[in-house]
């Protein structure tokens, strides 16, 4: 196998661990999952429930908000992916430490 062949394959595990932990995918997910627990507990709000809330069945509407929003970081996460590679604002600048100078 190629140097080359070495990098490209390095690149694509990192793109892959920089998704699975990227902070919009935990947020989207969870996002999504607490709106579909709000939805399903908003389909068995009983009538004392619903007046409580002034006749709207808030857990539902709620619930469908919030797996929406979710909806929207998870679409985010897909059309808009990190990129992790290349060098470092202190490498471009020439800022990084290589070890003891020259003299």
């Amino acid at each position: 196998m190629s140097n080359d062949r070495a990098d490209d394959y390095r690149n694509v595990e990192d793109t892959t661990a920089s998704r699975l932990f990227d902070l919009r995918t935990i947020i989207g997910a969870l996002f999504v999952l607490y709106g579909v627990i709000l939805f399903i507990a908003g389909l068995f709000d009983n009538d004392e429930e619903i007046a409580k809330a002034d006749g709207i069945r808030i857990n539902l509407w709620l619930g469908l908000a919030m797996a929406a929003l979710g909806g929207l970081f998870l679409l985010w996460v897909w059309l808009r992916p990190l990129h992790v590679g290349g060098p470092s604002a202190a490498e471009k600048a020439g800022l990084t430490d290589d070890g003891p100078p020259d003299h």
